[in-house]
């Protein structure tokens, strides 16, 4: 055997992260050249784990190269098994212990304000996103993998499904179009993935496949931990289909708009004011409204203005949207700070919520807050508001104690 196998990412600006080469050879044992910054400190546990992982795979005589900028151990494991697997054909995993609390499980109705996507291939990005409190992180294995790199980037998924600190935060993987992404389940669904996004979703079809796919994996390894689904709809059609893709199965917990894709498909111009998509996202508003789900609003691009976040996020919650995608840690505090209730709105819920109890201790039928009458919809909205409320500050109370933890450290 004389190829050689490759993986992982190496050259300036290059951190937490490894490229390796494995050559199989005919004799002589495992040989290791490796360069690495820290390899005084950590040469030896470098060592260690790389012939741990070859010998795993039966591999007893091989040339290695390791040019490593920092990798923590899942990230080399990672890279070695999506190497070994260029020269090999194998059924292993090689599969450090997973973390306890990366085996936690979330509810359907959970509050998902914010998800932070993190390229599926770029350890550096996500090895402290956590500590800036997203609902959810997102592990991206469609449009921030160049597909050069897809292969190996499922495997650094997998094992950061495994063994990254999330702090919390909802586990979320995107996978890719098409058969692809049905391929992509196979590394994230024995792992404790809390959540799919379904990106490019066109009709209830797309989504079914990927769900009954899940079932089939699920069952496979004997696992019944809840996995939500998230499609993601980013074209006129899909949008024209809204509701029939709200409504494909029970485990969608949300349905969110893509609106880079789907003005490209109207062939305009994105733009702050958002008209161009306003009837859109009133769609999928809508439509996972109807279908008892959250909607979930688009991405906002420019990292740099959070001015017109800002404003951005308060056309959004004034659609009736729920939450909306971070792809930079800074959008994470000024989405929850405008998704979240304001004074007012918070004084008029809890009156309501009032109005409500005393008229249910005296066994009333009707709910009246002055002169008005109050129907059960809106008490709904009362409660659903002064939960956000709590629930935001328990964010802010987090945020706080990881800022503290983070200046500590410091």
């Amino acid at each position: 055997m004389d190829k050689t196998g490759t993986a992982g990412n190496k050259g300036p600006g290059i951190r937490s992260d490894v490229w390796v080469a494995v050559s199989p050879a005919q004799s002589g044992g495992i040989h290791i050249d490796l360069k690495s910054k820290v390899k005084a400190l950590f040469g030896r546990q470098i060592h260690e784990l790389t012939e741990k992982v070859l010998r795993f795979f039966e591999i007893e005589n091989a040339q290695v190269v390791i040019e490593d900028a920092g990798a923590v151990d899942f990230v080399l494991a990672a890279r070695l098994e999506a190497a070994i697997n260029q020269i090999i054909q194998t059924n292993k995993e090689f599969l450090l212990p997973q973390l306890e609390e990366n085996t936690t499980t979330t509810k359907k109705d959970d509050f998902r304000f914010s998800r932070l996507y993190l390229p599926g291939n770029s350890p550096k990005l996500m090895l402290n996103a956590g500590v800036h409190k997203p609902n959810g992180l997102i592990l991206d294995l469609e449009d921030a993998v160049a597909l050069s790199k897809k292969t190996e980037a499922r495997f650094l998924v997998r094992n950061a499904l495994r063994n990254l600190r999330f702090y919390g935060a909802e586990r979320m993987v995107r996978i890719n179009q098409g058969e692809h992404g049905l391929e992509d389940l196979e590394f994230v669904i024995p792992h404790f993935v809390n959540m799919i996004l379904i990106p490019k979703c066109e009709e209830a079809g797309d989504v079914q496949r990927v769900v009954e796919r899940t079932k089939q994996f699920l069952q496979q390894h004997k696992m019944n931990h809840p996995v939500w689904f998230m499609p993601i709809i980013e074209s006129a059609k899909g949008v024209m289909n809204a509701y029939t893709i709200a409504t494909a199965d029970p485990q969608i917990a949300s349905v969110a708009i893509g609106l880079e894709d789907y003005t490209a498909d109207l062939g305009t111009r994105r733009t702050n004011e958002g008209t161009e998509s306003f009837f859109a996202r009133s769609m999928v508003v809508n439509a996972a409204r109807a279908a008892g789900i959250q909607p979930i609003d688009s991405v906002f691009s420019d990292v740099s203005d959070m001015e017109a976040l800002a404003e951005n996020v308060k056309r959004s919650k004034a659609l009736g949207f729920d939450g909306m995608g971070c792809i930079h840690p800074r959008q994470i505090s000024v989405v929850h700070e405008n998704f979240a209730p304001d004074a007012a709105e918070i004084d008029k819920a809890k009156n309501i919520f009032l109005a409500f109890r005393e008229a249910e201790n005296k066994g009333l039928g009707v709910v009246s807050l002055g002169s008005k009458m109050i129907d059960p919809p809106v008490v709904k909205r009362a409660i659903t508001t002064i939960e956000l409320a709590v629930e935001m500050k328990k964010l802010d109370k987090n945020w706080d104690s990881s800022e503290k933890s983070t200046n500590n450290q410091n």
